[in-house]
């Protein structure tokens, strides 16, 4: 091109007067802090729904303890279930500070309920406490994100996103037990 100096700036100015007109119409949504969270609590149970069904029920008891690798150390660690079962109890215990709600005394100890067994349970167990994570996140404002939880000395903001946190913890060790397995969690 013999004006590649005028194309470019031919260009841009194109660029310039479509780009306002653009931005009217597609203007980004207003963000709240209730709203950021809350897109984090989906996206982490988008991740654990896909792997929680990806895993056949019949294997939700495997543990890499299973495996019997001379010199690991993987005795006692939580089966596929059980990593679902205490991010669930864990969500519950974390999000509730928030909500005011009852902690319910069954899910002491971290696993959750004994007698949530099958995998559709745990399934419907996870989705309720993705559910308790949103009605924790719209009691979040600018002006009480940083107030004690409850009793603790941290931050209500603190509760929120920690919850996401340990849940994205937990979600890598369940994809380690996907892909030992021969699986890989379903893209949402």
């Amino acid at each position: 091109m013999k004006y590649p100096l005028a194309f470019l700036l031919l260009s841009l100015s194109i660029f310039s007067i479509a780009a306002p007109a653009q931005d009217q119409k597609t203007a980004a949504p207003a963000f709240t802090l209730a709203s950021v969270v809350n897109g984090q609590i989906d996206n982490v149970e988008k991740q654990l729904l896909a792997a929680a069904e990806a895993m056949p029920e019949e294997k939700y008891n495997f543990s890499p303890d299973n495996l019997n690798i001379p010199g690991s150390r993987f005795k006692d660690v939580r089966s596929f279930a059980l990593q679902l079962k205490h991010v669930a109890a864990s969500n519950y215990a974390i999000w509730s500070a928030l909500t005011s709600e009852q902690f319910p005394k069954d899910f002491y100890g971290g696993d959750g309920p004994a007698a949530i067994k099958t995998k559709a349970e745990i399934i419907q167990f996870l989705k309720d406490s993705f559910a308790l994570g949103r009605r924790a996140a719209a009691t979040l404002t600018p002006e009480n994100m940083l107030q004690n939880a409850g009793k603790s000395k941290a931050a209500r903001i603190d509760f929120a996103t920690f919850a996401v946190a340990h849940a994205f913890d937990h979600y890598g060790q369940i994809v380690e037990y996907l892909r030992i397995n021969g699986l890989a969690p379903a893209s949402r």
